[in-house]
């Protein structure tokens, strides 16, 4: 089967008491057993029944199954957070006196989580441009534990070839691991191009339109002691797992992504072509044009549709913040994917605990207005452009 219909047709692992065709949300914390063994075997993970929802809930491992099936995965772990999942990932990966291969061009949270939080704990970063595979692979030696990367940076929108990132990682015998939040599961195979750790925010796409927050590790099982560290470890010690209310909302939301990232993503190209023509945008950056750098090898790895962010350049930080104010139809607002159209100031918002040396450094510009754009009419938020400007 195609993946939008496996979205909406995976069987539950156990079947439901009353044949609910929409997974129930099962808001309990304990479950009870019928016996010691049946209990030993559902605490040793051996049986797959849930023992204590901190750690599996049946309402979470449905979403997670749902999503095995979809990406041909090994396992999935879900989180309470797109942050949650990179940070439990690379925790599970990572060890003190170990280093992360990895790029300037991150989103804002993530580069400092590596740069920052886990230097505190004797893990440190290596900068390399990975679009660049002899620069990552020199920057590699003993202590390297993996290569972490943004499938499409942002705001950048940098794309490195994943292949050659892939290539390397086999020769030095350490995880590629992606975030791939910016292009939907339903869009590509992670697992063909060479990722070995697949982690994205569920918040995004896949919750529906902003209703939840979620993040999935998603690992192919070519290193079992990270998938072992993961589902034995960092769920257990940390607590970050996915509540079941969430992952109803976002098993609903599964069920709807192909349709709206079809139209999210037209969307954004329809409007990257007349955002193009006018006088006042100094450059859009969107992988859909013709023109951008990293077109041609977006479409090999992702496919024809190239997402639904946009960014686009105005002339100083004045103009920028002018046209945010006159916005009336667009939000002023952060997340990516929502269905309705976002508008944020990345410099001054997502950046703003940056200085602005190590903004310079990351390539975020006081120029830059970036659009998450949602299911609205086109020409709507065209005119809403417009009248900003």
């Amino acid at each position: 089967m195609k993946k939008q219909t496996i979205a909406i047709h995976v069987p539950y692992e156990r079947e439901d008491a009353y044949g609910a065709l929409s997974v129930p949300v099962y808001n309990s914390v304990a479950y009870e057993f019928p016996d010691t063994d049946s209990m030993t075997e559902a605490f040793s993970g051996r049986s797959g029944a849930p023992d204590y929802s901190r750690t599996a809930n049946p309402t979470v491992t449905n979403l997670e199954h749902r999503v095995k099936t979809i990406t041909e995965a090994k396992s999935v772990t879900a989180f309470n957070s797109g942050m949650a999942a990179i940070s439990n990932a690379l925790l599970a990966i990572s060890a003190q006196g170990k280093n992360i291969i990895t790029s300037k061009h991150l989103f804002g949270n993530t580069y400092s989580l590596l740069t920052s939080s886990l230097k505190r704990f004797g893990v440190t970063t290596r900068l390399a441009d990975l679009t660049k595979a002899e620069e990552v692979e020199a920057a590699i030696d003993d202590d390297s534990c993996c290569i972490f990367f943004e499938i499409i940076t942002n705001p950048q929108m940098e794309v490195a070839d994943i292949s050659a990132l892939a290539a390397v990682a086999r020769r030095h015998n350490i995880p590629l691991v992606a975030d791939t939040t910016m292009i939907p599961f339903t869009q590509f195979s992670a697992k063909k191009l060479g990722i070995d750790i697949e982690i994205l925010s569920s918040t995004k796409y896949i919750s529906g339109g902003a209703t939840s927050l979620g993040g999935l590790v998603v690992d192919y099982g070519r290193f079992p002691e990270i998938e072992h560290a993961i589902k034995n470890e960092m769920l257990f010690n940390f607590g970050a797992y996915m509540t079941p209310e969430v992952a109803y909302r976002q098993t609903i939301g599964l069920e709807t992504l192909d349709a709206r990232y079809r139209v999210q993503s037209d969307n954004a190209l329809r409007l990257a072509r007349k955002l193009k023509e006018l006088p006042q945008i100094k450059h859009v950056n969107y992988l859909g044009l013709e023109d951008n750098p990293y077109h041609e090898l977006a479409q090999r790895q992702f496919g024809k549709t190239a997402g639904a962010m946009v960014t686009i350049e105005l002339g100083c930080a004045e103009e920028c913040f002018s046209m945010l104010n006159k916005l009336k139809l667009i939000h002023r607002a952060t997340n990516l994917f929502d269905n309705r159209t976002l508008a944020i100031h990345p410099y001054s918002t997502i950046y703003v605990a940056f200085t602005p040396e190590q903004k310079a450094e990351m390539d975020v510009l006081d120029t830059t207005i970036r659009l998450s754009v949602g299911l609205e009419d086109v020409d709507d938020l065209l005119e809403d452009i417009k009248q900003a400007l």
